[in-house]
């Protein structure tokens, strides 16, 4: 990535020479290298006031009630994994916790869940359905509450920052769907192999 930005510039700077436009690129660097420093300064205060808020939802266990009205639907979409499995349980917390913007949070019990999974995946050399599928959920990003852009358009003096609520609710709804139905689709496609590295 880095030698992408790297190779964005330097090409900008020589269309700008070659142009006779070089003054007007190196401004643009520096206008937008001021503004990038006053965007980062005005996310703090929204940033850390999110994050409070967050905060308070996961200790006063809101995170936890909705992971349990998930649990159901995350029993049918791994149903390749026993139900008793401490697996289970932190997938929706993990779901939970990525909705609300927790992603701190989300991160540990994400790594957790995993772990879990793979106590249960016969090839162990081989990521089993049932990590694709939370692989996929938690790429697809479904969130409740865009905290992160919220902030940056603040940030940026947007006037109604929290239009972008809808938006975004229905974006990562569609992209979240989209996952689950691919996952379950690609799934098809592949069988589990054996502990013993028997045939597919």
């Amino acid at each position: 990535m880095n030698y992408i930005f790297y190779g964005l510039i330097v090409f900008s700077i020589i269309i700008g020479a070659v142009n006779g436009r070089l003054q007007e690129v190196v401004n643009s660097i520096l206008l937008g290298a001021e503004l990038s420093v006053k965007v980062a300064f005005s996310l703090i205060g929204i940033m850390a006031f999110w994050l409070g808020m967050m905060k308070i939802a996961e200790k006063s266990g809101l995170v936890e009630f909705i992971a349990k009205l998930i649990k159901p639907v995350t029993k049918k979409l791994f149903n390749e994994i026993p139900e008793d499995s401490p697996a289970i349980g932190d997938i929706a917390m993990s779901v939970s916790a990525n909705a609300l913007g927790l992603t701190n949070a989300a991160t540990p019990i994400g790594i957790k869940a995993m772990e879990e999974l793979q106590k249960h995946n016969k090839d162990k050399s081989t990521a089993s359905n049932a990590m694709c599928m939370f692989l996929a959920m938690n790429t697809a990003g479904f969130q409740l509450i865009p905290a992160t852009v919220i902030a940056v358009l603040i940030g940026i003096g947007y006037k109604n920052p929290t239009e972008i609520i809808a938006p975004t609710l229905l974006v990562t709804t569609i992209a979240f769907i989209s996952a689950i139905i691919l996952a379950k689709v690609f799934e098809k496609f592949w069988t589990p192999q054996k502990e013993n590295g028997g045939d597919k």
